[in-house]
């Protein structure tokens, strides 16, 4: 199942950003937002909806694919959970890798083994957030994740 939720109405100067003047300069910054906890994954999508960002969600990986593809406006971001029900793997993190070569994936798990990091980080992913974590620290992280040279 997909979800769009769209940025809030306003000016540009008017989104909220806080101290992330990436996040203030576009109307809205697209996340895409994979997670099968419908609460974890509408934390995030409020929480980032508060800094001005359009959010995309999906609750599996067929979603997630369906959303990359179907999407008009690639993701600026993915924030990726590591274990859903149709992939528990790295496989997802690849195949969204291979779809968005350009944009930052931070996969989120509270299975961090040093083995998922290192796989994690071979296949691309900007960092692996380990659950539960910090919901006011996600835009400082996106800020940074969005700056960064991106592998291609």
């Amino acid at each position: 199942m997909l979800t769009h939720i769209p940025a809030p109405i306003g000016s540009e100067t008017e989104a909220p950003g806080g101290d992330y003047p990436h996040l203030r300069e576009k109307s809205a910054m697209h996340v895409l937002v994979v997670d099968d906890e419908p609460l974890v994954r509408w934390s995030i999508a409020e929480t980032l909806r508060t800094c001005g960002c359009a959010i995309l969600e999906a609750e599996d990986a067929r979603g997630a694919i369906e959303a990359i593809g179907d999407s008009i406006v690639e993701p600026d971001a993915v924030l990726l959970d590591l274990r859903l029900p149709d992939s528990d793997d790295l496989g997802l993190l690849a195949s969204v890798r291979r779809l968005l070569p350009r944009v930052p994936v931070i996969l989120m798990t509270a299975f961090g083994s040093p083995e998922i990091v290192d796989g994690a980080r071979r296949l691309g992913a900007f960092t692996v957030l380990e659950k539960p974590f910090e919901l006011d620290e996600l835009a400082g992280l996106l800020e940074r994740a969005i700056q960064a040279p991106h592998p291609n």
